[in-house]
C-alpha cells in the first residue's frame, strides 16, 4: 500500500509539473506570436516603383476582348494583374485562392491572370483549370512592361492607374497582404511595419 501511494504521489507530481511547463510553452507562443509581423507579398529591389503610374498596355484575351491595363477607369474599380504559367505548380496552387479573391473582393476589385508561351498550352490550361471567369491574356510584352522575373507575381493598379502593391505571392496571406498595403496607402505590409516601428522609436 505504501509503495502505491508514493507511486500515485509521484504520478501526480509528474502530470502537475507537466501541465506547468505546457502553460509556459503556450504563453511563451502568444509573445512570439505577438512580436513577429504578417508576411506580405515578397516586394523584390528593382521593378516598378509603387505610386508611380503603371505602365499603359493595349492587349486582348483568349476570348479576342480588348483591355487596357494602367488606364484610369471611370467606374472606379482596381485592377488586380496577376502572372501565372501553366508549368508553375506554386501557380496552379494559388488559382483556388483567386477564384475566392474574385467572389469576395468584386464590389471593388477586377482580377485578370497573364501569362506568355504557346497559345494552344495556355487554352488548355485555362480549359482544365477552369479559369472561365478571369480575362486571361497571353502576351510577353506585358510581362517585360511590368518586370516580371518570378511567378506568380501580382501587380494592383488604382482606378486611376496607379500601381499601389506588387510582388511575388505564394499565398493566401501574400494575396490579402496586397488588399492591405492598398488601404493603408504603403507599397506593402513591411513598408507599413518599418514606418510603425520607425514612429514608435522617434
Amino acid at each position: 500500500m505504501t509503495a502505491l501511494a508514493v507511486s500515485n504521489v509521484t504520478l501526480w507530481v509528474v502530470v502537475v509539473a507537466l501541465a506547468l511547463a505546457l502553460l509556459a510553452v503556450v504563453r511563451q507562443l502568444g509573445v512570439l506570436h505577438e512580436r513577429i509581423a504578417p508576411v506580405g507579398a515578397l516586394m523584390l529591389a528593382n521593378g516598378l516603383k509603387v505610386g508611380e503610374s503603371a505602365p499603359r498596355v493595349e492587349a486582348r484575351d483568349l476570348e479576342g476582348r480588348s483591355l487596357t491595363l494602367g488606364a484610369a477607369r471611370a467606374e472606379e474599380r482596381a485592377t488586380l494583374l496577376v502572372f501565372v504559367s501553366p508549368t508553375c505548380p506554386v501557380c496552379k496552387a494559388l488559382l483556388p485562392i483567386l477564384k475566392s479573391s474574385l467572389a469576395s473582393e468584386r464590389g471593388w476589385l477586377d482580377i485578370i491572370l497573364a501569362s506568355d508561351g504557346e497559345i494552344a498550352g495556355q487554352r488548355e490550361f485555362v480549359r482544365v483549370q477552369r479559369l472561365g471567369e478571369f480575362p486571361y491574356i497571353v502576351s510577353a510584352p506585358l510581362g517585360i512592361a511590368y518586370q516580371v522575373s518570378r511567378l506568380p507575381f501580382a501587380a494592383l493598379i488604382d482606378s486611376q492607374g496607379v500601381l499601389r502593391a506588387r510582388g511575388i505571392v505564394n499565398s493566401r496571406e501574400h494575396l490579402e497582404s496586397l488588399f492591405e498595403a492598398k488601404r493603408l496607402g504603403f507599397g506593402s505590409i513591411q513598408d507599413y511595419f518599418e514606418a510603425a516601428a520607425k514612429r514608435r522609436a522617434a
